[in-house]
């Protein structure tokens, strides 16, 4: 069944937009799509220029990490999580049997990544990456995810109607792109379909089996905070500038309740790297191997600490000790909410209170602060706008 247009029905597509995908159908073709498959899921599409915005403003990567971590990582959703991690025991049990990845992570990259399944995106992939595939930067990237969805479309592991995700073709439980979905999805529930939109067991096995595959070793730790010592000089630092813990500890750092570096499976000849996501005034961390491995799921630094937090905090491990450098922390997704409630209680129209910082609610901050004695800025919801609004 191929998947109707989102947009208006009636508008005329783009003559270029048809062009280049007639230029793409030899290369499908010559991939393995048959022109049949070819033909009956793109004859209708038309391109979403909404996604050529996104190119450059992934949040990972211009937000804040103070803002980042706390809208990823907070109360609500360890709860959540380690409601998951009893209701899918027996299957992450196996899971870990089978791929050496702890539950806890591959948990963690469940709730990260779509919120346990509820947040998988509302873009139709073939729409997304069609349009990405003719227009923008990367164009070459995106064909091949095109002709990626294409393949799980006539393989049969989901239904073309409910491949719809983020707006770079990410899709499902752990949002795998098509040419992940393709390498190393798996199917364990045995259906014989590799669903990682109606199967959570083949959702949490192709994540673990992408970890795996990544370089994950069991038992290792991806990381942990530690302190630095006095005038602590940053030259070497950064996740690629691997070191012997040893040397690192020679220089004085200790783990961030005092005890030495090394220990358990952490051996002192262990490569390391030590990471300042904000700078040596804020939280310090060492991190091994097994933090790379969860970076390369989205080459981003502030959504591999996402992760790795929240499954230290899975754990029952405690939020980070040192505070970031600044004097505006960040806002959970409740108190997002709240701060939302009491903008629409302003009579700001922004929509339902979702947690979602999105336009509306950045425009109804910049109106309403400044009345509050607040810099609105660029409309950030941070502490300091949450506490104003509550005082009045």
């Amino acid at each position: 069944m191929a998947i109707a247009r989102s947009g208006d029905p009636a508008a005329p597509i783009p003559a270029d937009f048809t062009a280049c995908l007639a230029r793409l159908r030899p290369e499908a073709v010559t991939q393995g799509v048959t022109g049949e498959v070819f033909d009956a899921h793109t004859a209708s599409l038309a391109p979403d220029m909404a996604v050529i915005g996104f190119l450059d403003a992934q949040p990972e990567f211009v937000t804040p990490i103070w803002d980042y971590l706390a809208g990823l990582v907070d109360e609500e959703r360890v709860v959540d999580g380690r409601e998951m991690l009893g209701k899918w025991r027996d299957v992450l049990k196996q899971v870990e049997s089978r791929y050496g990845v702890e539950a806890e992570t591959v948990v963690a990259v469940w709730g990260v990544e779509s919120n346990f399944g509820r947040n998988f995106g509302k873009r139709a992939l073939l729409e997304s990456l069609s349009t990405l595939s003719c227009y923008g930067r990367r164009q070459s990237y995106f064909r091949g995810e095109l002709i990626n969805t294409l393949k799980i479309i006539q393989n049969g592991d989901v239904d073309p109607q409910k491949l719809k995700g983020s707006w770079a073709g990410a899709f499902g439980h752990t949002q795998f792109m098509p040419s992940t979905f393709i390498r190393l999805a798996v199917d364990h529930d045995g259906d014989g379909r590799r669903d990682l939109v109606d199967s959570v067991p083949d959702a949490l096995a192709s994540t673990a089996n992408f970890l795996q595959r990544a370089g994950w070793r069991a038992g290792l730790p991806w990381g942990f905070e530690v302190k630095l010592p006095a005038g602590f000089d940053a030259a070497g630092t950064g996740r690629r500038n691997r070191q012997p813990t040893a040397a690192w500890a020679a220089r004085g750092l200790l783990r961030i309740d005092g005890s030495p570096l090394a220990a358990g499976s952490l051996q002192a000849d262990m490569p390391t790297a030590v990471l300042l996501p904000a700078g040596p005034q804020g939280p310090a961390f060492l991190v091994t191997s097994n933090f790379n491995a969860i970076f390369s799921y989205n080459a981003s630094e502030s959504y591999a600490l996402a992760i790795a937090h929240l499954s230290d905090r899975l754990r029952g491990g405690k939020p980070f000790v040192t505070s970031w450098p600044t004097d505006d922390p960040g806002l959970s997704r409740a108190e997002r909410r709240e701060l939302q409630q009491l903008l629409i209680a302003r009579g700001q129209d922004i929509g339902e209170p979702d947690g979602m910082i999105g336009s509306r609610t950045r425009e109804a901050l910049k109106a309403v602060l400044p009345g509050l004695g607040v810099q609105a800025g660029d409309g950030r919801a941070g502490r300091r706008a949450l506490e104003a609004l509550r005082r009045r």
